[in-house]
């Protein structure tokens, strides 16, 4: 096997644990947490994961210069915090098909912001794939009572809070491995629900839950979150990234099949076009560009 075939390999099992979030965010919901506990739980589980492997990652916190604290903050707090809380808003209200769907609406957001913030041109291509993901958005819409406003705002604001960090990311990236900015990125989030209440509040509730509550919520960190981001980092190193790119639709996929094998969800075919659409937009955008860079949650 050679050494892309393994880089692909990796990606795409790295964007099937991604995949996996939706359905055990999902399952969280059902025993009466909210979204805001399931993404708490996320990400302060997965920092002690991560502090718990701390000497691998010296070496890299050793790297890091304090100017660049601020920088890696912001990151933090709106692609990773912020993300967080809005996709598992989404995924409670609406289901993890469609919140996955509108997620992937961050390639869009990506080129608007970039066009704001950084002053990048927009090309016909890319204004037409926005139209296009525009039109996917609104069949996504068409499910009646399973896509309600507030669901379909969350989903919308989880994908923006991911453009952004791309956006505001690309000087934090700069002369910083992922790995470290992914560190930063969790335990900064990490530290700042662990001064809500909420967060307390949802750990309190998982320690009365039985097995089935707690294979998800460490499933959601270990799998969805810490093995996931591993795994793509790994792919990332043998093959370009915009390539790596077009493999994360595997991450839709997974989330669309897990939701209606194990949670029965079923969408409309007007809702399905939509996500189809979306995701589309998704791949030719990390096709077409002359160059990518590869930001994960």
């Amino acid at each position: 096997m050679n050494t892309q075939t393994t880089g692909m390999i990796q990606v795409v099992a790295g964007a099937v644990c991604w995949g996996t979030l939706g359905v055990l965010g999902a399952t969280l919901n059902r025993l009466s947490f909210s979204g805001g506990e399931v993404a708490a739980l996320r990400i302060v589980i997965a920092a002690v994961l991560l502090l718990s492997a701390l000497r691998y990652f010296l070496p890299y916190l050793k790297q890091l210069r304090m100017r660049q604290l601020p920088f890696l903050a912001v990151q933090s707090f709106i692609g990773v915090l912020g993300m967080s809380l809005l996709y598992f808003a989404a995924v409670a209200r609406i289901g993890s098909s469609l919140a996955v769907a509108l997620l992937y609406t961050a390639p869009v957001w990506s080129l608007i912001f970039a066009r704001m913030i950084l002053g990048e041109g927009i090309t016909r291509r890319q204004a037409l794939l926005t139209v296009v993901a525009a039109a996917g958005v609104g069949l996504t819409m068409t499910g009646g009572g399973a896509a309600d406003t507030a669901g379909i705002t969350a989903g919308l604001g989880a994908g923006i809070c991911y453009a952004l960090y791309g956006v505001l990311g690309k000087r934090a990236m700069l002369g910083n491995p992922p790995i470290l900015v992914f560190f930063t990125s969790i335990c900064c989030s990490a530290l700042v629900l662990l001064l809500l209440p909420a967060t307390h509040t949802a750990f309190g509730k998982l320690a009365q839950q039985d097995w089935a509550a707690w294979l998800s919520a460490i499933g959601m960190s270990l799998v969805g979150t810490v093995a996931a981001f591993f795994l793509f980092v790994k792919g990332l190193e043998k093959m370009p990234a915009a390539k790596a790119a077009v493999f994360t639709v595997f991450e839709p996929f997974t989330a669309v099949l897990l939701a209606a094998v194990f949670l029965g969800e079923r969408l409309g075919s007007l809702q399905y076009a939509g996500v189809a659409l979306i995701i589309a937009v998704a791949v030719l955008n990390a096709t077409g560009g002359k160059k990518k860079t590869a930001y994960r949650k």
